[in-house]
């Protein structure tokens, strides 16, 4: 767990991005820190922004995207710096590991080969032999040593994930950030990458931001949990009073539309429509055309966001 007074890994401050020709907003206020040595989620349906918010703390951002507010990650400002100090900040202060480890890694190059490469521009500290840190790094995520000779196609999709935390690690970046990293592989996988993950956060003291759509997934790894919606975190909260007592309605409806062992065929309650597309102008809640406790107020009014409890808030209007 991370310590009160330890420096932010990573901290956003009412993020707002919006792209050329569209109505609303594709990030909207997102304000987020996530402490040294401590892993927060962001979970939500495709296309609430979790993906783009992630990218965002690298500079990853589409072109002509308009934004306000700020980000600083690894304690580089991000929506100020240079293409050189974004170079400087993607080599040595953060690194991303990726849904698909195939399209991010070079399926020329040996493991080894790969794996130095991606220290080239990183601290001396992890660079004055490359070789013996990339067996280290091997190593550390459980992978056998000949897995350094071996080309990417002799590998598995759990093994090339694990190559591709590797490679992310190389640097000893202070921020990871992982973009649904288990999306594509089976459950025992998963649970040994999120393992490894956890792991690597408190061996190397990172601060881990854990993009998912899987709220169980989240609560397994997390120790703050951030839903978001149409652009905005709607709730913030540990896991376990996330799961125990939700208070965005949207929350409540993800985990009654979540797969449980003890429910019966038939308790899950989908959520019906779909999310707001970009074109659509936004007034009152967001979620309110698909919430079952909408009233007439919820169409008009946006919400603030207000505590609940001890670290817990939600985008809730309790004056309603």
């Amino acid at each position: 767990m991370p310590t009160p007074d330890s420096a932010p890994a990573l901290q956003y401050d009412r993020l707002t991005l919006q792209l050329p020709g569209q109505a609303r907003p594709v990030l909207a206020g997102v304000t987020l820190t996530v402490a040294a040595g401590e892993t927060v989620s962001l979970v939500g349906e495709s296309g609430s922004g979790k993906s783009l918010t992630a990218r965002s703390a690298l500079g990853l951002i589409p072109a002509g995207a308009r934004t306000s507010g700020s980000i600083i990650a690894a304690g580089h400002p991000v929506l100020t710096a240079s293409p050189g100090q974004l170079r400087a900040l993607r080599s040595r202060g953060a690194s991303m590991v990726f849904q698909n480890p195939q399209a991010a890694i070079n399926p020329l190059h040996r493991i080894e080969d790969f794996l130095i490469e991606s220290a080239r521009h990183a601290r001396p500290a992890y660079t004055d032999d490359p070789p013996i840190r990339a067996r280290e790094l091997c190593e550390a995520v459980r992978l056998p040593e000949r897995v350094l000779r071996q080309y990417p196609h002799e590998l598995s999709g759990g093994m090339l994930q694990r190559v591709a935390i590797a490679a992310a690690l190389m640097p000893g970046p202070p921020l990871l950030l992982a973009d649904e990293p288990t999306t594509a592989l089976d459950a025992t996988t998963q649970a040994g990458i999120i393992a490894l993950l956890a792991d690597m956060r408190d061996r190397f003291r990172m601060g881990l931001l854990f993009i998912t759509h899987d709220l169980d997934l989240a609560a397994a790894i997390s120790d703050r949990i951030c839903v978001m919606y149409a652009g905005r975190i709607v709730e913030t909260a540990t896991p376990d009073r996330l799961l125990a007592h939700p208070q965005h309605p949207y929350t409540a409806a993800l985990l009654q539309a979540t797969p449980r062992l003890h429910r019966k065929a038939g308790q899950l309650t989908p959520i019906a429509g779909g999310p707001p597309d970009l074109d659509t102008l936004l007034t009152g809640c967001a979620f309110a055309p698909r919430c079952a406790h909408r009233t007439e107020l919820c169409r008009h009014r946006t919400p603030p966001d207000s505590p609940v409890a001890c670290h817990h808030s939600a985008v809730l209007d309790l004056h309603a």
